[in-house]
């Protein structure tokens, strides 16, 4: 059959009405969480709504570690430093004096997250400070490349949750910046957060400290230092998020309450209207169940009490979510 103009014309006055039904979250489970993302981006883009939000003005905020992919048993940078200590105990005996690392190879988070995370932050400046930007780069992209999750057996960077990603996704097709607003060393993140999230390195707002420049015979170069550690956690996302984004987001989505002050900042009196999105880990089979009870990080207890009075959604990850991983 010949494509005339006329049969184009109808063929895509039959195709466009059923991509505008396609479901742009094909993973979430009918209910008042996949409703409630669906209605905000419907009310927020529509400019005939009342609730239209300029483009320039559709912030959305993701915290990475328990909302985008799995934390435990341990956050993956966490993971990713202490198989870098093993890899570089060798060459290192005096290690063997220091409190720290054997803990951390030891498995106890517990001398590592005391006394403010003292422990954790030693370990990071062990293994992440010292070295080039690209040098630690080209490490987190060897370790993503070989090292696999414990429980699951798969690489760390195949571990995000398909529902989030619809969400990126579905949040970008209609005007959305998406920003990664994470605990996590921004360094760490921006080795694979547009590769595996789709959200470039200059939209990702994570822990970080000062950098020293060089120029070295081969060309500039960025040396990481421990100075002016600023933790983008609790109150400091944010103040991240004013000091690099400058707009106020209008969505956020986080699953601890490391990720708090972000909602409130995003849904309190807000002159927009916003979405306050909380994951709560409650499937132990398909992932880990856990909240007040979190092994290492990602404990929700006043976030998840506050829910209710500042209209964030609960996802009940097992109820909400047919499916967990990206296949």
């Amino acid at each position: 059959m010949k494509l005339t103009p006329h049969i184009l014309t109808l063929l895509l006055a039959w195709a466009l009405p059923c991509l505008a039904l396609a479901d742009p979250l094909p993973s979430w489970n009918s209910g008042a969480a996949k409703q409630a993302i669906l209605h905000f981006v419907q009310k927020t883009t529509d400019p005939d709504s009342k609730d239209f939000v300029p483009p320039q003005e559709r912030i959305a905020v993701f915290d990475n570690d328990g909302t985008l992919w799995p934390e435990n048993p341990l956050p993956f940078q966490i993971a990713f430093s202490i198989d870098e200590l093993r890899r570089q105990l060798p060459e290192h005996p005096e290690w063997k004096d220091d409190k720290f690392i054997q803990s951390a190879l030891a498995g106890d988070m517990a001398p590592l997250l005391a006394d403010h995370y003292k422990g954790l932050f030693h370990l990071v400046a062990v293994t992440g400070s010292g070295m080039t930007t690209a040098a630690f780069a080209a490490r987190v992209k060897d370790w993503l490349a070989t090292a696999q999750h414990p429980k699951f057996a798969m690489p760390y960077d195949q571990l995000t949750y398909q529902p989030m990603q619809e969400v990126l996704a579905y949040l970008r097709s209609n005007g959305f910046k998406t920003f990664l607003v994470s605990g996590g060393g921004s360094d760490f993140m921006r080795v694979f957060s547009e590769r595996v999230y789709g959200i470039v390195p200059e939209q990702v707002l994570g822990s970080h400290a000062a950098v020293v420049y060089e120029l070295k015979t081969n060309g500039p170069a960025l040396l990481k230092t421990m100075n002016n550690l600023c933790m983008v956690d609790g109150p400091g996302k944010p103040e991240a998020i004013h000091q690099f984004i400058g707009r106020r987001p209008i969505a956020c989505f986080g699953n601890s309450d490391g990720d708090k002050a972000m909602l409130e900042y995003t849904t309190i009196s807000n002159p927009h209207p916003s979405l306050g999105i909380i994951v709560h880990h409650t499937d132990s089979e398909r992932e880990y169940a856990y909240d007040a009870d979190a092994k290492s990080s990602g404990k929700l207890v006043a976030a998840l009490a506050e829910a209710l009075k500042r209209n964030w959604i609960v996802v009940d990850m097992k109820t909400d979510w047919s499916t967990i991983f990206t296949k």
